[in-house]
């Protein structure tokens, strides 16, 4: 994860070990978290009280998926039908990362 500015940059390839949630897993966003698109910056961001993590296209698809109803295997096969290649291990490594940083809440299925 870069930082720039105050503000980090985030998306499925950013490095560093987390815990994965599980295919089953259901994730959302934690309640003190605001996805939401920054016109300024032409970007998706991840708001949350003490920071502001500038997402890339593909992880505000991830993050725009985690409504907390869908499993992880469900978000990877809705990813899969609009992008070419999507990697379960790295959709899964994203979450886990936000997962660490208390952005992203996996309730089990």
């Amino acid at each position: 994860m870069q930082t720039s500015s105050g503000a980090s940059s985030a998306g499925p390839s950013s490095a560093g070990p987390a815990s994965r949630p599980r295919p089953t897993s259901r994730p959302r966003l934690a309640r003190h978290v605001r996805l939401t698109f920054d016109p300024a910056r032409d970007r998706h961001v991840l708001l949350t009280p003490e920071q502001v993590t500038v997402l890339n296209g593909t992880g505000a698809a991830i993050l725009g998926l985690c409504d907390g109803r869908r499993t992880v295997a469900e978000i990877v096969t809705e990813l899969r039908e609009r992008y070419d290649r999507v990697d379960e291990a790295e959709v899964r490594l994203f979450l886990g990362q936000l997962a660490a940083r208390r952005c992203v809440e996996a309730g089990d299925g």
